[in-house]
């Protein structure tokens, strides 16, 4: 008879930790494993990668969570390798072999498509992607063998380099290294690349290397969380502030924080800003995100006061 499990005593934390997501595993249950490491109540992720895909992998604790479309819709890097000459029914290596043929292009070839690719582009979504059309995902559909309309959507590539690197079995390959809008899907950019060069490709790595304002550098495993005790995995958990980058701050008087909670607006001698974060004084708290215009403070997203207090009595 195996014994029964112990139960795990949850805790509130709040906060960001940044990690670098494991080949194979797929984005909730690397949120699961460090949500369960850190004993956390709540959680939430700020946009999945692929199981075949590694790196930046932004999570969000507690009142975090509240925060978390900020970073979702932040650009992305991404470092990629295509298999050239070969295309796959899924445009990565998980997919059945469509069609082979010679790869000849050259590193001019290659300058070319970069300045074809870069910029504001048109990208039509894979059928094997989470994207939902009438409530399913197009994943599920692809796995019924059918194939749906997909409406192209704006993306902007910032910039892309290609590189060509050793052959694999037989057949070149070009190493990606991609800056890009969110929505973007780097399978999708390669099987475009491929076309470009008259001889198709498709996706055999993918790590994501930036997500925002945050880089591998700042990542850490799964597998050196696991070997931290409590206090030196809390100790990685950043302020919820951090998901706030970029965004102007505005302290509020104690009569003024209040209505704000309640979503009023309020009047002062600001100037108008798309992107604010408001805190409160006495004790100093995040209260929540706003923008400001003509003069008036518009409550975007708030904090509950419970949340507030849970924040100021466990800080990362």
């Amino acid at each position: 008879m195996n014994a029964p499990r112990t139960r795990v005593q949850r805790r509130p934390v709040h906060g960001l930790l940044l990690l670098d997501k494991p080949l194979g595993m797929s984005s909730n249950n690397a949120l699961q494993k460090a949500k369960y490491l850190l004993r956390a109540e709540k959680a939430g992720h700020t946009g999945t990668l692929d199981p075949l895909a590694s790196g930046v992998l932004p999570l969000c604790f507690g009142a975090a969570t509240k925060f978390s479309q900020i970073h979702l819709d932040a650009d992305k890097a991404y470092e990629a390798v295509a298999k050239m000459g070969q295309t796959t029914s899924t445009g990565d290596a998980e997919g059945e072999v469509l069609a082979q043929c010679e790869a000849t292009f050259s590193p001019d070839d290659l300058r070319q498509v970069e300045q074809t690719l870069s910029g504001p582009i048109q990208q039509t979504p894979p059928m094997h992607s989470a994207l939902k059309k009438d409530g399913k995902a197009l994943y599920e559909y692809a796995r019924e063998g059918l194939t749906v309309e997909r409406a192209p959507r704006a993306i902007t590539i910032h910039s892309l380099r290609l590189q060509e690197i050793e052959p694999q079995d037989g057949l070149r390959c070009v190493r990606m290294w991609v800056d890009c809008s969110k929505g973007t899907y780097i399978r999708t950019l390669a099987e475009d690349m491929g076309k470009a060069l008259g001889c198709g490709a498709h996706l055999i790595s993918l790590r994501r290397t930036r997500s925002g304002p945050f880089g591998q550098a700042d990542c850490i495993t799964l597998e050196q969380l696991e070997a931290m005790d409590e206090d030196q995995r809390q100790a990685l958990v950043r302020p919820v502030d951090s998901l706030l980058q970029g965004h102007h701050p505005i302290t509020l008087a104690p009569h003024d924080s209040g209505r704000f909670l309640s979503g009023l607006r309020r009047r002062g001698a600001w100037p108008d800003c798309e992107h604010v974060s408001v805190y409160g004084q006495d004790p100093h708290s995040l209260l929540g995100t706003a923008h400001v215009k003509a003069g008036e403070l518009i409550p975007t997203r708030l904090l509950s006061p419970l949340e507030i207090k849970s924040l100021l009595e466990n800080p990362a």
